[in-house]
């Protein structure tokens, strides 16, 4: 079936049927503030290459076994998505835009996107990400999935070569990467990476503590973390550090707050990001927290936690808490946030006192007006 529409003010019937022969695989998860900047998505590995985490258990990836994808698999997605690109631009061009892409939104949503499910259709997908893209300004691409930087440094280096010379508008390159993988790398490996456009890397720091770090079977220690850490940013990259409050339970949460904050400083990344520690259905961690083995903080108490490590912290970064399950708390038929969730976050140590400040007011507000986490639990069901 073609699609297609008359243009009333030019006068002449657009075939939309092209543009849907064209798709590229796209994986399921990337962080918050690179969909918020709409990035170009571009799939190097698939899945986790660990997997073991109690937490996370790989469901994020459907627990699928995980694969390094062929040089020449990855080009042909890139080749697809500049395809794509490519047939928006002349859209606009023929629509009389002049190459801008804005004004295709309403086009595509009537004639294009409200035929397709996006939750089904890849193919969807993928003209949805490269129009969010370049409305951008097609200027930031993230490399999925969970640890691209363990593919061979060669190869990592012809992925990125061959993106930057098909899209010139790139500015920024980045992916998650494990802080194992960053240890194992060589100094110099880091650097071609650098130099070559990877810019940002996102690692899952969840806690500094050591005895906490192997109940969670992260696959790695405090001191590892540390030294993976000053490596990335030795070698130029921009690196946030991903924490977990409410990891530790009531047992641990002390230990929790004060050996990530030792960690932090050590490190001292460009952002700190908070992700609140909720338990997924189907892991070890919430067989364990349904047992009675592991009890979750209240509210008040994650504050309290938060609070303890940032009094610790010394570092010169952004403390960002851009995700919904960080503290918000109901006013009349409304969820406030208690700090605000933005990708920038507040900037340390300048703003420190701003976010204690903040938590003690939300230590005021009586706990039952925030969201509690057993709810958060059945939100992810």
């Amino acid at each position: 079936m073609a699609y297609s529409f008359e243009n009333d003010r030019i006068g002449y019937v657009v075939d939309l049927s092209k543009l849907k022969t064209y798709s590229y695989e796209i994986g399921s998860i990337r962080p918050p503030s690179e969909g918020g900047s709409s990035s170009l998505l571009i799939r190097v590995t698939r899945n986790c290459p660990w997997n073991k985490c109690t937490f996370c258990y790989g469901f994020p990836y459907n627990r699928e076994r995980f694969q390094l994808r062929s040089i020449e698999e990855i080009k042909a997605d890139v080749n697809a998505a500049k395809a794509i690109s490519n047939e928006i631009g002349a859209l606009s061009w023929k629509l009389g835009y002049a190459g801008k892409i804005e004004p295709l939104a309403e086009v595509l949503q009537n004639n294009l996107f409200n035929s397709y499910n996006l939750a089904i259709d890849s193919n969807l997908h993928c003209i949805v990400n490269v129009f969010n893209w370049l409305c951008s300004g097609g200027k930031t691409v993230f490399l999925q999935d969970a640890d691209t930087l363990i593919m061979r440094t060669p190869q990592l280096l012809e992925v990125i070569d061959n993106l930057r010379e098909t899209f010139p508008s790139i500015e920024r390159i980045t992916s998650y990467a494990r802080a194992k993988t960053i240890y194992r790398k060589k100094p110099e490996e880091l650097s071609q990476l650098r130099q070559a456009g990877l810019s940002r890397l996102h690692i899952g720091l969840e806690t500094g503590d050591d005895d906490l770090l192997s109940y969670v079977n992260k696959g790695v220690t405090a001191e590892e973390h540390i030294v993976a850490g000053k490596k990335a940013i030795e070698a130029g990259f921009e690196l946030s550090e991903y924490i977990m409050p409410g990891l530790g339970g009531r047992s641990k949460w002390v230990q929790h707050a004060q050996n990530t904050a030792r960690v932090l400083n050590e490190i001292n990344p460009h952002f700190i990001r908070s992700r609140p520690f909720v338990p997924m259905y189907n892991t070890p961690m919430f067989e364990a927290y349904r047992k009675g083995e592991f009890e979750l903080t209240s509210q008040h108490e994650r504050l309290r936690e938060i609070k303890l490590m940032i009094e610790n912290l010394r570092v010169t970064c952004r403390f960002c808490f851009d995700h919904s399950r960080n503290p918000s708390y109901r006013l009349g038929n409304r969820f406030i946030p208690l700090l605000k969730q933005d990708y920038s976050g507040y900037k340390f140590p300048e703003e420190k006192q701003v976010v204690l400040d903040l938590i003690i007011k939300g230590l005021e507000i009586d706990e039952k007006a925030f969201i509690s986490v057993s709810d958060m639990i059945g939100a992810l069901s």
